[in-house]
């Protein structure tokens, strides 16, 4: 199989390179569009939170004291780039480590698309989570493939909601992550990474002046995205970056005194 040109930057807080978090912030528009999710979520929660799929565990940086954290990936987790972390329970995949019902919310944060039976995976995840436990979702729609040879799907809205609700889990919004401008700077970006870095002798004649000519446009569709965030534009929303899912676990007894008020 042909080794991937570009293999993707780990994910890191703020805590490990500042100057890294905000260059990351303007370039990298899926990780951007994913903490712009995130963050006003991750203040509300409370009690003991899984990360599924946790790497370096970077959305620990924005929990509060008030959370107790446990990151949970496999075993290989270093052939993906993971350093590994005292936080982060390894596991060899099928069932977590974990009692039912252990969860009061989880994470998992551009997982999915990396396992070959999602569906599986989501039931264990609904299996640890305690009744009404808050499921904080996001998948990729226009992405390269990446961590090759395990990237195995890619969502759509629908699919998204057909398979949590096998899983078991309550839809409660799905939200598109950048619009069709975000797309398109996200992909003249990785475009104009791919070109400079090609430094072959028959091919940099080529290459490199295919970038500097990109450079001007990809410059503009990149402000075009943070313009048309900073002014709440939602733009085309057919073809976005990806997905953001809030679901929750079903509370059988909630559900039951408010039938009984009516």
């Amino acid at each position: 199989m042909q080794p991937e040109a570009l293999r993707p930057v780990v994910v890191k807080s703020p805590a490990d390179s500042r100057w890294e978090y905000c260059a990351r912030l303007l370039a990298d528009l899926q990780f951007a569009t994913i903490l712009r999710f995130l963050r006003p979520r991750l203040a509300d929660i409370r009690g003991q939170l899984l990360d599924v799929g946790a790497g370096e565990s970077p959305w620990c940086y924005w929990l509060g004291e008030h959370v107790l954290y446990t990151g949970l990936d496999v075993e290989s987790a270093e052939s993906f780039g993971m350093s590994r972390r005292p936080n982060v329970v390894y596991f060899d995949g099928g069932r977590f480590p974990f009692e039912d019902c252990q969860f009061d919310a989880i994470l998992c944060i551009e997982v999915l698309e990396h396992l070959p039976r999602p569906l599986e995976v989501l039931r264990e995840i609904f299996r640890v989570a305690r009744p009404g436990a808050q499921l904080l979702l996001t998948v990729p729609w226009s992405a390269r493939c990446h961590h090759r040879p395990n990237d195995f799907h890619r969502f759509t809205a629908e699919g998204l909601t057909a398979l949590l609700d096998s899983a078991g889990f309550e839809v409660v919004s799905i939200a598109e992550r950048g619009s069709d401008v975000s797309a398109i700077a996200n992909k003249l970006l990785v475009l104009n990474v791919r070109l400079l870095k090609n430094v072959s002798p028959k091919s940099i004649v080529l290459s490199w002046p295919l970038a500097l000519a990109c450079l001007p446009v990809t410059a503009l569709f990149l402000a075009a995205h943070h313009l048309a965030t900073a002014f709440g534009y939602r733009g085309g929303r057919d073809d976005p970056l990806g997905y953001a899912v809030v679901a929750k676990r079903p509370d059988p007894e909630a559900v039951g005194v408010m039938n009984a008020s009516r």
